[in-house]
């Protein structure tokens, strides 16, 4: 079995031994993780579903993330990220008990174009909120665009599986 599967596997069987529901967030991936997490049979069980907010505008109108954030921040920012978790959590909260969801974000630069020395391409920083804790990640991954996302949406995976155990 895969790498990829096996993080698909192990993140099911944690969600649903939890009684919670995952909604992701998405920027760089373009839905790359929802669409990795739909190819398990069964995932409706346990994912809700994700906003692909991949401008500014979108981070603001779906997922409220605030102009104040953007504008000192910038999307590529722990801030950012942390709010889009928060936020696509909030967009579900009247369907599903709030506690019993997580959220998952990303938002990065994954290229060819669009890299500055601060925040070079191929930087992305990942964001998880649940009812207990709100923690940021930053990677500095490689490659091509389709490299890039690749690497950020099985470490997504990854990172889920780790905190989904935790809870």
């Amino acid at each position: 079995m895969d790498a990829e599967k096996k993080l698909l596997k192990a993140l099911a069987s944690r969600l649903k031994i939890n009684n919670l529901f995952l909604a992701t967030a998405e920027s760089c991936t373009g839905g790359l993780l929802g669409h990795l997490i739909t190819n398990l049979p069964g995932s409706s069980d346990y994912y809700l579903g994700g906003q692909i907010a991949y401008s500014n505008q979108a981070k603001r109108l779906w997922l409220n993330v605030p102009v104040k954030i953007l504008e000192t921040y910038g999307a590529v920012s722990r801030e950012t990220v942390l709010a889009m978790a928060y936020g696509i959590r909030k967009a579900f909260a009247g369907e599903v008990d709030f506690k019993k969801i997580v959220g998952f974000s990303i938002s990065g630069i994954a290229g060819p174009s669009g890299g500055t020395p601060a925040k070079p391409v191929g930087a992305i920083w990942m964001a998880i909120s649940t009812h207990i804790r709100e923690r940021a990640y930053h990677f500095q991954f490689d490659g091509s665009r389709d490299a890039i996302k690749h690497q950020a949406a099985l470490q997504a995976l990854d990172i889920l599986s780790v905190n989904i155990a935790a809870e």
